[in-house]
């Protein structure tokens, strides 16, 4: 089990370590779980014992909220004067979420039929 915490946390390592040196926008453990995810995917099988470590990080995620729950609640004031930012990047980020994938979906749909219909 410790073998295994080891290579995710190593992933995550190489991940900080390359979206600092790169200054990438991209968090470092989301980085390195791509790198993970990606030997993962050359290798072409999930270790049984990987697996299951994954699973105990999983089950206890939730834990990992609470620190910034905490912050948000201590931070409130600052929340309240920043709100009308907040709401509209969350607004305008959600419409064009939804307009994306609506676009996405339509070019995929037709794609799926021109697809069906040069096999007729």
């Amino acid at each position: 089990m410790l073998e295994n915490l080891t290579i995710i946390l190593l992933c995550q390592l190489i991940g900080e370590v390359i979206t600092r040196m790169a200054k990438l926008p991209v968090p470092g453990p989301v980085l390195g779980m791509v790198i993970l995810f990606s030997g993962l995917m050359i290798r072409n099988k999930m270790p049984k014992e990987l697996e299951s470590v994954g699973g105990f990080l999983l089950r206890y995620l939730s834990l990992l909220f609470v620190p910034a729950g905490v912050g948000v609640i201590t931070n409130l004031d600052l929340l309240v004067k920043s709100l009308a930012p907040i709401a509209g990047a969350i607004i305008i980020g959600t419409m064009v979420t939804i307009a994306v994938t609506g676009l996405v979906m339509q070019y995929l749909n037709r794609r799926q039929n021109v697809r069906r219909e040069t096999r007729s």
